[in-house]
């Protein structure tokens, strides 16, 4: 059980409508790497990890990045508000809004939409946490060349934020690894999946 407060984890207000950013940022709501596969993969992986610990550290990291979808929504929302067709045009915006005006919708910065065929769920202990630790410095690889890309620090900072919050990720997935390698000597190495036994 978590406690949702109404607030962003880290403050986002841009002066700048820019649809050039969006057109990049997009890519952490719906992204092969994005927040919203992030969010499932965990919230969905918790289900087959045999250890309580583990399960923790998913929900945990699982539910901040429900909280990083809505700051990277919120991040996207400021971009494009109030824009004017002339700067939607100059930005290159044009295909992303043919399709969904100035909403929010998730999408990679291709255009690809969200798809969960981008999500390890596999439910083996070991597979999942290397693909949780991969999946977090590919998200943080994401916000390093958006941070490359962009040069509003109101645009920045919320961005550093995230990055920030992957590389926790990062640790917390890795303090899982080891757990998962405590509970699993060399002896009962597959107890975890019933059908080596």
């Amino acid at each position: 059980m978590w406690i949702y407060m109404k607030k962003l984890q880290f403050p986002v207000r841009i002066k700048n409508p820019d649809p050039r950013y969006a057109k990049i940022i997009v890519s952490q709501v719906g992204g092969p790497d994005g927040e919203l596969g992030a969010a499932t993969r965990y919230l969905q992986q918790r289900y087959s990890m045999p250890y309580n610990e583990i399960v923790g550290i998913l929900t945990d990291v699982g539910t901040e990045e429900l909280a990083h979808i809505e700051m990277v929504s919120a991040i996207l929302h400021q971009l494009l508000r109030n824009v004017s067709i002339e700067e939607i045009k100059k930005g290159g915006f044009e295909p992303f809004f043919t399709d969904h005006t100035t909403g929010v919708y998730p999408a990679a910065a291709s255009g690809t939409p969200f798809s969960t065929q981008a999500i390890g769920v596999k439910g083996d202990l070991f597979a999942d946490l290397t693909e949780d630790l991969a999946a977090e410095q590919k998200a943080r690889v994401t916000y390093d060349n958006i941070l490359r890309l962009v040069d509003d620090p109101d645009v920045r900072e919320p961005i550093k934020f995230l990055r920030e919050r992957e590389i926790v990720h990062f640790q917390r997935f890795g303090d899982a690894m080891r757990i998962a390698q405590d509970k699993n000597d060399s002896k009962n190495f597959y107890a975890v999946n019933p059908s080596f036994d």
